[in-house]
C-alpha cells in the first residue's frame, strides 16, 4: 500500500543531515524536473520582488526566500519530519516508535510541487514553492510534472493499493488512476455536510496514522474503510474508490 499525503507550507527549519542530493530520492526518474525546479527557485531567489510575487508571499516572509536560495546547501531531514502543520500534527510521527516510522517510511509518500512527491524518510531542505505556484518562464507546474509524476507513482505503487489524501492542486500534478481518494465532511446542525479546513487535515491526518500502523493490508476502499473504523473513524463508502469521513 502507498498513501499519499499533501505537503504543508509551514516546514520545519535545520535537519542534520547532507545537503540536498537529488541521487538520494526516491523514484529518479524525476531527477531533471527536480534539477531544473530546484535551479529555478534558487536563481529566482536573487530577485526578491520576483519571488515574492511568485510565491505568493507575504511582507514578513522574507525568510522563505533566503530558504530557497540556499537549497543547494542547507541540512536536509527526512520528509516526515520536513513538514508540519495541521494534517502532520494529527499523523503524530514523532511518536513513531522505530518499527513504526521505517513502516511509515515504506508505506507514505508527499506530494511536493519541488520534488514531485517524496518517499517519507527522503532527505529533503526547507523549502517553499507551492502547487498553484508559477515560476517566470515555466508555466504552471502541471504542465511540468505531468504525465512523469503519474508514472512515477504507478511505478513507485508496484500494483498495490494506493490510497490518495494529497488535495486537489496537488492530485493535479500527477493524478494515479484507481488510487481510493479521501473526503472529509463536517455535518452540520441542519443536516448539510461541509468541507472545513481544518477538519479536513485532521482527519486526513488521523486516517494516514491508522494506515501506517495497521498490519492489514488494505486491497480496495473497503479494506481502507475497515483500518479507519477500527481506528475510531466515522466514515461511508461513496464510491469502489471514494471514502467518506464524517466528522
Amino acid at each position: 500500500m502507498l498513501v499519499l499525503l499533501p505537503p504543508s507550507e509551514t516546514k520545519s527549519d535545520g535537519g542534520d543531515g547532507a545537503p540536498l542530493d537529488l541521487g538520494e530520492l526516491s523514484m529518479p526518474q524525476l531527477t531533471a524536473t527536480r534539477e531544473a525546479l530546484v535551479q529555478a527557485l534558487v536563481d529566482l531567489a536573487a530577485d526578491h520582488e520576483a519571488s515574492t510575487v511568485a510565491l505568493g508571499l507575504g511582507p514578513t516572509q522574507a525568510d522563505e526566500i533566503e530558504r530557497n536560495a540556499k537549497l543547494w546547501v542547507s541540512p536536509t531531514r527526512p520528509a516526515l519530519a520536513r513538514y508540519t502543520g495541521v494534517l502532520f500534527d494529527a499523523l503524530d510521527a514523532a511518536a513513531f516508535t522505530r518499527t513504526q516510522r521505517e513502516k511509515a517510511y515504506r508505506r507514505l509518500a508527499i506530494g511536493s510541487a519541488l520534488f514531485g512527491a517524496v518517499r517519507a524518510g527522503d532527505p529533503v531542505p526547507a523549502y517553499r514553492l507551492s502547487g498553484g505556484s508559477k515560476l517566470p518562464g515555466f508555466g504552471t507546474l502541471a504542465s511540468w510534472w505531468r504525465p512523469e509524476l503519474s508514472d512515477a507513482l504507478s511505478t513507485e505503487a508496484a500494483g498495490e493499493l494506493v490510497v490518495d489524501l494529497r488535495s486537489g492542486v496537488y492530485q493535479q500534478l500527477g493524478p494515479v488512476p484507481g488510487a481510493v481518494t479521501a473526503t472529509v465532511l463536517t455535518e452540520q446542525r441542519d443536516g448539510s455536510r461541509k468541507v472545513v479546513s481544518h477538519f479536513n487535515k485532521h482527519h486526513k491526518g488521523l486516517l494516514a496514522r491508522a494506515l501506517v500502523l495497521t498490519r492489514a493490508e488494505p486491497a480496495d476502499v473497503d479494506g481502507v474503510a475497515r483500518v479507519a473504523v477500527r481506528a475510531g473513524l466515522r466514515v461511508e463508502t461513496a464510491s469502489a474508490t471514494e471514502l467518506v469521513i464524517l466528522t
